[in-house]
């Protein structure tokens, strides 16, 4: 797996909902409309987390999700990033 370079990056963000490329990451920031509900959709989330053997860097406060995705093996975001994103894009447009 290789990362994908800034430009390849910028050009493929419209394919996504919300997300940002901040600091190496892809990142996004999800608000429900409480704790219980937040907690709900990571477990969603980390399921398909799971099935792809990606793992997401994020962080639970009350109703918010911060999301944070890159490639530890190759130490940038890859395809393999935006795979996850569009997944949780699919999950979070079928439940918010």
């Amino acid at each position: 797996m290789k990362p994908l370079t800034i430009a390849e990056i910028k050009s493929k963000l419209p394919e996504l909902t919300s997300w940002l490329y901040t600091d190496g990451f892809l990142c996004k920031e999800i608000k429900t409309s409480d704790f219980k509900a937040a907690f709900t959709l990571m477990t969603r989330i980390a399921f398909e987390a799971e099935l792809l053997n990606h793992h997401p860097t994020w962080e639970n406060t009350y109703n918010k999700i911060q999301i944070k995705l890159i490639t530890h093996d190759c130490n940038g975001v890859s395809e393999k990033d935006f795979a996850l994103a569009k997944i949780i894009d699919r999950i979070t447009s079928n439940t918010l």
